[in-house]
């Protein structure tokens, strides 16, 4: 699997190992995809002149094509795990196959 991990702020390379190791323990039953990682990690401005935390998570997947996902938060931990867990779930829902609903079948009688 490959973890790439980004930011514009020199000091938030210490979240880096923190960041891959996450990513790694949260995607490990999908390796039979062959996932990629995109990390990316921000200060943005909040509101009350608060700083809230960013992060954007995309996975790409053999025969899933990509999903991106952005969290903002008040902590870098919180902000990764929301992104991530609703990352996975996006990417988990586009390989389900198509569901129909009841109202779209056919319904044939025989008698």
């Amino acid at each position: 699997m490959e973890i790439i991990f980004e930011s514009r702020e020199p000091w938030l390379e210490r979240l880096r190992g923190f960041a891959v190791r996450r990513v790694r323990q949260a995607t490990r039953p999908l390796d039979w995809l062959a996932p990629r990682a995109r990390v990316q990690m921000s200060d943005v401005p909040g509101a009350r002149d608060g700083i809230d935390k960013r992060c954007q998570v995309e996975l790409t997947a053999e025969g899933a094509g990509t999903v991106v996902v952005t969290s903002i938060t008040r902590d870098w931990g919180s902000a990764l795990q929301s992104a991530l867990s609703r990352a996975i779930r996006a990417l988990l829902r586009k390989l389900q196959p198509a569901r129909t609903s009841n109202r779209n079948r056919a319904i044939t009688h025989q008698r």
